[in-house]
């Protein structure tokens, strides 16, 4: 009788405990886009606030060429969209969200430079690489 119980409270258990999986998601709501501010230019904001401490010890932007930068954010980019999309292997709370970042488009220095050293800012903080 025991053990019957025992098997019971198991079963009761592992079904209180399991979770539905949602359905996949077919829009692209969890989906980070550049948008032109006012002045035409693009614009990429940061709002962890130990970014802009991370900024400022780093190389200045005229160090590096655009074409540089574009080359190293469409690999950047590629990789963290992949990771994105295995929640399961990489983690979530770092992979939040997905890049839409076209290397065909005229981004400009700074913002190719700010998204850049968002990705050797996650490197540092997070301890991985890419």
């Amino acid at each position: 009788m025991k053990r019957i119980l025992f098997l019971v409270l198991i079963s009761f258990f592992l079904f209180s405990c399991s979770t539905t999986q949602e359905p996949a998601k077919t829009s692209d709501e969890n989906t980070l886009s550049f948008d032109k501010n006012g002045d035409g230019e693009w614009e990429i904001i940061v709002l962890d606030p130990e970014y802009n401490s991370f900024l400022i010890t780093q190389q200045p932007k005229e160090y590096y060429s655009e074409q540089t930068l574009k080359i190293k954010n469409t690999f950047y980019v590629t990789e963290w969209n992949i990771r994105y999309s295995q929640p399961f292997r990489y983690n979530p709370n770092i992979y939040e969200v997905k890049i839409d970042y076209n290397p065909d488009e005229k981004y400009g220095l700074e913002f190719e430079y700010r998204l850049y050293m968002f990705f050797k800012f996650v490197e540092k903080k997070y301890k991985v690489t890419f």
